[in-house]
């Protein structure tokens, strides 16, 4: 039944893919507001769609603490969940993508729509400044941005090295941080297929501001926020 259940979500993902990313290439040549109100129909679709096939909901602690201005979105990275979820919280935002994720027809077009910041992962001091330059500009433009400091996707309750891009680039900005937890692979796992019922919780902290600390003495404060909130939610 589970299988079946993730297979239904799949397909319908899939499905919905297609006609939401041929339907916003009309918009291509309009406003970043309404390219990203298009092209994130797919995440809230995503999400409904997860709810009502594998049983899968959100609970949001700390609404109240979303900032309404730009800023940069660090959380931790469990999985693709994420990625949609977050479209369905928070305000108008992008993420870090590999170069080679454009290249892929029609979806990395739809991609591009959204102003990523694109990166090689093979050169990492060299990714590690185009994410800070990127990241800076997006800001400036009026579009949040969101990081994973761990740089890649980790199992559920495992917490990775936190990096100091996101500090660094709300330094230059002069935009907050927003740290956030979420526990999206005790239904998600990392790489699965199948997706399990139950209720991901997201929890989003208040704002932290780049003049509160060294890059350093920052990045450690957002990291053990986030072992804290995974301790009191995971466990």
């Amino acid at each position: 039944m589970l299988f079946l259940r993730s297979l239904f979500y799949f397909i319908g993902s899939i499905i919905s893919l297609v006609v939401i990313a041929f339907f916003s290439l009309f918009f291509y040549f309009a406003a970043y507001p309404a390219r990203y109100r298009i092209l994130s129909k797919w995440a809230q679709f995503c999400m409904w769609w997860l709810r009502v096939t594998v049983k899968v909901t959100i609970k949001v602690e700390g609404g109240e603490n979303i900032c309404k201005e730009p800023c940069v979105i660090v959380s931790n990275h469990q999985s693709t969940w994420e990625t949609l979820a977050f479209q369905t919280v928070f305000p108008a935002h992008t993420w870090v993508l590999k170069k080679e994720l454009l290249s892929i027809p029609v979806f990395g077009w739809n991609l591009a729509m959204l102003s990523p910041i694109v990166i090689k992962r093979s050169d990492k001091f060299r990714a590690m400044k185009q994410v800070i330059k990127q990241g800076s500009d997006r800001l400036r433009g009026g579009i949040s941005v969101v990081i994973f400091p761990e740089g890649t996707r980790q199992p559920h309750k495992k917490l990775g090295k936190y990096q100091n891009g996101a500090v660094a680039i709300a330094k230059i900005s002069g935009r907050p941080l927003q740290p956030v937890f979420h526990n999206a692979g005790k239904c998600w796992p990392k790489g699965g297929f199948l997706k399990k019922p139950g209720v991901i919780t997201i929890v989003v902290g208040e704002p932290i501001f780049a003049n509160e600390g060294s890059v350093n003495e920052i990045t450690e404060k957002i990291k053990e926020w986030t072992v804290e909130q995974s301790q009191r939610i995971d466990n």
